[in-house]
């Protein structure tokens, strides 16, 4: 398998969700202004949506979006239990997480780092994030990860997205538990791998 991806982007928990499942990939990045990939692809060929994560599979075929790669990696090595089996009630919980980060955090996060998005929008989605942010300290509580005693790819995904706050001038000394959750999160040695192949961590 091949993951494409820009540094420092959300394609960060695929890259975290594969090195947690102990899957074999290579990781192919992405010039974010040319598009051309390291592989000398052109990146819009191999993803017309033009962001990232793209997984080429082993039989040629392409998946995107957060969601459904976080998924599949998952499914593709049970016993890392990365993911509740499907159809179990947990499984949807799980779902309910990802869909979560995915329009509430992710893509709130996303316009900050726009110069053309207009500074009122910007302090509207800081207040909407800072909402989402109180949300997230009170669910995550005393708990290790975000379903409990196990990480998930929903831990991988919303250590991607809420790692963007240092980028924003977001404190999270506000979200005391939040912050703990990122420390512990940040301290497996998976996710620190994944950093430093992106030359997101020394």
């Amino acid at each position: 398998m091949k993951l494409y991806y820009f540094s420092g982007a959300c394609s960060l928990a695929s890259n975290i969700a594969l090195r947690e499942a102990g899957l074999p990939f290579e990781l192919v990045k992405v010039d974010r202004r040319t598009r051309k990939a390291a592989d000398g692809l052109d990146y819009n060929e191999v993803n017309p949506k033009g962001y990232v994560p793209a997984l080429t599979l082993d039989n040629g075929e392409v998946l995107t979006e957060n969601v459904a790669v976080l998924q599949y990696i998952a499914d593709r090595n049970p016993a890392s239990k990365l993911a509740p089996p499907a159809g179990t009630m947990d499984r949807y919980r799980l779902v309910e997480w990802l869909g979560f980060i995915s329009s509430e955090i992710h893509k709130n996060f996303s316009p900050l780092f726009r110069d053309d998005a207009p500074e009122e929008t910007k302090q509207y989605l800081r207040k909407v994030l800072g909402n989402r942010l109180d949300y997230l300290n009170r669910a995550i509580g005393n708990r290790p990860f975000l379903m409990g005693e196990q990480f998930t790819v929903a831990d991988a995904y919303l250590f991607t997205v809420v790692g963007w706050s240092r980028h924003l001038n977001f404190d999270l000394g506000k979200w005391p538990q939040l912050q703990r959750y990122m420390e512990r999160v940040g301290a497996r040695p998976q996710v620190t791998e994944a950093l430093k192949a992106e030359g997101l961590l020394k």
